[in-house]
């Protein structure tokens, strides 16, 4: 369903939907031949599946590898082909940065070269913000002709570029490359007029390769997500609900913010932003609530460590499940295998409990393989809104 036929649809109401994103959620099998999912110990999960009806969502389209952003929005409602915005615009927002219209933002990652230039870890080791903001501090005093240029830190390895004067263009490409072994890539104009801001952008990062050099593990770094706030139309609106957002990483609280979202503020752990959703459970029809570890340990080729990361969360299913939402959603924005080290184009489990209007499906288990046979077979993710309107009473007939 679009947004325009939902907002159509949409009737107030005082049921409450419960959507809980397990980041980088799908994965594949290792050499023992389950995946992550198989391998990890989560009760919780498996006996919920059993009671609900589950599936595999598609992010984007068959084949199409998805970045945190479109994975999200899609969940969202929000069609992700036509829908689109920059990692640095969701950096911006997320840290309540002052972003105008003809800024220009850019997600930078700290990362880590060798005596050739070549990048040996894309994220420095995952530095601690306590080491990267100081670093943010320095590259602070780059200056640049006709334009200012303001750096954040965001959090750990992760920081905010904006450039900020007239005439500026997103149509430039990244200077991260997406793999180790290779240096940084020069930005280059991708439309006419777009000249001017890669030269900038390659300046800067010239005159910040110089400042970072002997700053082990972050002596580069690297910046993807170059763009400027796009217009998004309110899910707030659409839906007429009020909706929250509970994350402690930044990215995804600016995912929040675009799309009309309440962001709640919160801990640092997961255990925190649980305690967040039940002390504000009253106030909220709809949340959105991120957990992100098991993400970070795909990203990592850590299988042991995913596999942690999704006991971890299982461990919170039935606090959520007690909450008794009239919908509770378990959904992934993407797979992020730990055998790619990467994002992946996979489909992503799903798990949908509604206390009115469903039936169980009885799925044996939370997994790919499990999901895979669910009655709701593989949809696009897109649809996931939509669905839990209908299931909470609040999208009305559709004609006559």
């Amino acid at each position: 369903m679009n947004l325009e036929l939902l907002r159509e649809l949409s009737i107030p109401g005082s049921t409450k939907i419960l959507l809980l994103v397990i980041d980088g959620l799908g994965g594949l099998p290792n050499a023992s031949g389950r995946s992550e999912l198989e391998q990890a110990n989560i009760p919780q999960l498996d006996r919920l599946a059993q009671q609900s009806l589950c599936g595999l969502t598609m992010p984007v389209g068959y084949g199409v590898t998805p970045g945190s952003g479109p994975g999200h929005l899609a969940l969202f409602g929000y069609d992700p082909e036509k829908y689109t915005v920059g990692r640095g615009v969701l950096e911006a927002l997320g840290i309540d940065f002052d972003l105008q219209s003809t800024d220009v933002a850019a997600r930078g990652n700290f990362c880590t070269v060798d005596a050739n230039g070549q990048i040996t870890d894309r994220r420095a080791g995952r530095i601690a913000t306590e080491f990267s903001a100081p670093l943010c501090k320095k590259l602070s005093a780059i200056k640049l002709p006709g334009v200012e240029a303001f750096v954040e830190p965001v959090r750990d390895h992760r920081f905010l570029l904006v450039l900020r004067g007239p005439g500026l263009s997103d149509r430039v490409t990244e200077t991260d490359p997406q793999r180790e072994g290779e240096k940084p890539l020069p930005s280059r104009a991708l439309a006419p007029g777009a000249e001017t801001t890669a030269a900038l952008l390659n300046q800067w990062v010239a005159e910040a390769a110089k400042l970072l050099r002997g700053h082990e593990p972050a002596n580069m770094l690297t910046l993807r997500g170059i763009a400027k706030h796009p217009l998004m139309p309110s899910i707030v609106e659409a839906c007429k609900f009020r909706a929250a957002a509970i994350a402690a990483y930044p990215m995804y609280c600016g995912l929040a913010k675009l799309v009309g979202m309440d962001v709640l503020k919160t801990g640092t752990t997961f255990a925190d932003e649980v305690e967040t959703l039940k002390s504000h459970w009253d106030d909220y029809d709809f949340f959105f609530i991120h957990f992100k570890r098991a993400d970070a340990a795909g990203e990592d080729g850590d299988f042991q460590a995913k596999v942690s990361a999704l006991e971890e969360v299982d461990t919170y299913i039935d606090a959520l499940h007690a909450m008794q939402a009239d919908v509770f959603m378990v959904a992934g924005d993407h797979s992020t295998p730990a055998i790619a080290a990467g994002h992946s184009w996979h489909p992503v489990p799903f798990l949908f409990h509604a206390k009115e209007y469903s039936q169980a499906d009885q799925t044996e288990g939370f997994n790919e393989k499990a999901c895979a046979r669910g009655i709701l077979g593989t949809f696009p993710a897109k649809e996931v809104l939509s669905l839990a309107m209908a299931h909470a009473g609040r999208l009305a007939k559709y004609g006559a």
